[in-house]
Formats: structure tokens, sequence, C-alpha cells
């Protein structure tokens, strides 16, 4: 090493032209260099998610925890499992060992566990996935003096659109309640038509159901028959026929039910500069680039500002490209510093180091 440096000090022209073909092809190689904040890690963890609604901890225990540990118990490629029993939820982590498989160890615990035919009837579908680590890329504000439903409706629009965008594939929406349709039923309305719960919820669950009722050969080819009924709309729910009557007439759930079409209680909520706001934040997964990303978002939200309703304004809140910038300005006054102490460590001799800074900059950023 010591000879090779001392050689480019007694041949300038060699040690210069060496920096020449570097800065060619650093300006080459810019535009398709990937830039990414942290490296895309694999964690190497499954997680299994068991809704159990309105099961306490030590239920949701005995019930559905610990049947997924006895039919994961032994499988090839766990190194660790941990469960959680909460409220109304069973959670169980895998650790998978450095040198599985991922993917073929997920398709065996799915598997497993879609196979236990003990849980209780009121569980929910298993979730059988693997952990991913995203990293933040750019978020978006949107805010207005209107109400929540407009506020989700537009930024679930924006959410599709950015979606949409090349190089962006995971976008959600945060601080918005999720949409729920709540059925209230007075226990003095039952007395009066002589129902119950039990008889109001069935009515609902067999008429609320998309149905496939075979296919008819006919001369010109197949018919296929589907019964389409189900209920997306509180409009539609307040249309199920609930009962009938020896005369002929109807009771629809809207005759004895108040049927609210909204979002789930709770206390969710954001705001920015004084106003109800919700965010759209997009996530940077895989191979995709910071910056450009950030660059397709801010230019879609640019040509989406002039679109919007009257009174919604949207803005850019945190703007992780910005933050990579900064820290290169960051660096290049650190390399300033020690230029100014070892200028030959940093540069080779005799060239511009106030230009050499500049154009470092630019080309970060």
């Amino acid at each position: 090493m010591e000879k090779s440096i001392a050689w480019f000090t007694d041949n300038p022209v060699a040690a210069n032209l060496l920096m020449l073909i570097l800065i060619v092809g650093g300006f080459f190689s810019l535009n398709s260099m990937h830039k990414e904040e942290f490296p895309s890690i694999e964690p190497g963890i499954i997680q299994i998610t068991i809704p159990y609604l309105g099961a306490a901890p030590v239920e949701a225990e005995k019930a559905v925890c610990i049947r997924v540990e006895e039919a994961i118990e032994g499988l090839d490629g766990i190194e660790r499992m941990t469960a959680t029993a909460s409220e109304g939820v069973c959670t169980v982590f895998l650790e998978v060992f450095a040198d599985a498989d991922l993917t073929v160890t997920l398709n065996e615990v799915k598997s497993r566990v879609d196979a236990i035919n003990t849980f209780p009837s009121e569980t929910e579908k298993p979730i059988v996935s693997s952990l991913q680590f995203r990293g933040k890329t750019i978020s978006v504000v949107v805010s207005g003096e209107t109400d929540e439903a407009t506020l989700k409706l537009v930024a679930e629009g924006m959410r599709d659109d950015i979606a949409a965008l090349e190089g962006i594939s995971q976008v959600s929406v945060n601080y918005a309640k999720p949409w729920e349709i709540s059925i209230e039923v007075s226990e003095q309305v039952l007395r009066q038509y002589s129902l119950t719960m039990t008889d109001v919820a069935n009515a609902i669950r067999r008429a609320s159901l998309d149905m496939p009722g075979g296919s008819i050969k006919t001369d010109g080819g197949e018919v296929l028959i589907r019964s389409q009924g189900q209920a997306y709309s509180g409009t539609d729910f307040e249309r199920i026929e609930i009962l009938s009557r020896a005369d002929g007439s109807k009771i629809t759930l809207a005759d004895i039910a108040i049927v609210k079409d909204a979002f789930q209680e709770g206390f969710l909520g954001a705001k920015y500069d004084g106003r109800r706001a919700v965010t759209i934040t997009v996530y940077r997964v895989g191979d995709e680039d910071t910056i450009t990303s950030a660059d397709s978002v801010k230019a879609y939200v640019a040509q989406k500002s002039a679109e919007v309703p009257e009174g919604l304004n949207l803005d850019v809140w945190i703007d992780e490209s910005r933050q990579r910038c900064l820290h290169v300005l960051h660096l290049r006054g650190v390399a300033h510093a020690a230029e100014s102490k070892h200028p030959h460590v940093l540069l080779p001799v005799g060239s511009d180091t106030k230009r050499y800074r500049t154009t470092t900059a630019i080309s970060e950023c």
C-alpha cells in the first residue's frame, strides 16, 4: 500500500487520470444508483393473528393459542415460538432459523393452522404472514374543515392513485377510523313483532349473501346462475326482509331497527394546523428508491391540490428523501473541515475542492 501511494505521489498525471475516470463513471451511474435510507432486512419472523371477538385473554389462550401451539409444535425450521393472548385476539410469532427457507416454512405453517377445526365458532379466519420491515418514504396530510367521511373518501382515493405510481407498492391511510355498519334494535320493538335478536341476525345472515346457483346448458352455450344479495351499505341492509305476514305485508330491517353507516366508535383522530386531518404514508419495500418515490408523490400532490374539494388542503408532512439530502449536506460540512487539515486524504492533489463539494451536493440532492 505504501509503495502504491508513493508511486501516485511521484506520478501526479496518473493520479489525476484515475480521479477523472472515477468522477466520469460516477456521473454515468448516478441515475441508476439505488438510494435508500436503511438497507432492506429480512427479519425471518412469521406472524399468526386469530381474532376471537369478545373473548377474555384467558379464553383466547385456552381456546385458540394453545391449539395453534400444539399444531405447530415440532415443525422444521422454527427456532422459537411466542404466543400472546389478549382481549379479542390471539397472536403467535414464529422465529425461523437463518438457514431455513422462509417461504416454504410459511406455507407449511399456513397449512397446519388452516387444518385446525376445533376453534370456537366465534373466531375469524386466521391471518398468517411474514413480517417485513418497511421504511417510511413520505407522508402527505389531507386536512380541512369538513366531516370525517369526506376526508377519508378523499384520502382513500389519493391512496389508490399513489399506489398506482411507478416504483410505489405500499401506501396506507392513517388516523382515520375504520368503516362500520351498526344495527340497533330495541327490546320493545322485538316484543311488538314477537322476534328475538337471533331471528334478526339469522334473517340478515341469510339475505346478505352472494351464492352460486350452478349452470344451465343451452344451445347457445352455458349460462351461469348466481344470486347476488350481499349488502355493502346501510341502505342495502335497510331493505333486508325480516318478517313476512299472512296478508302479504313485509317487515324490513328499516321498520324495526336503526341502521348507522358510519365509523367504529373510538377517539382516533388527528389535527393539522387546528383542522381535522388524516395522513397518507408511502413506504419503501424491496428495491424501491426513496428519492424517486418521494419525487413522484410530491409531483402528484402538486397536481392534486387543484382538484380536491374546496376547503381541503394537501401538505407534505414528513419527507425522508429531504432528510437524506440534509445528511449529505452535513457530510459535506464534515468533508470541508477535514479537508482543511488533510486535503490529500479527501481529494487528489491539485483538484478544486470548492467545485468538488458543490458538484457532490447537486448530484445527491
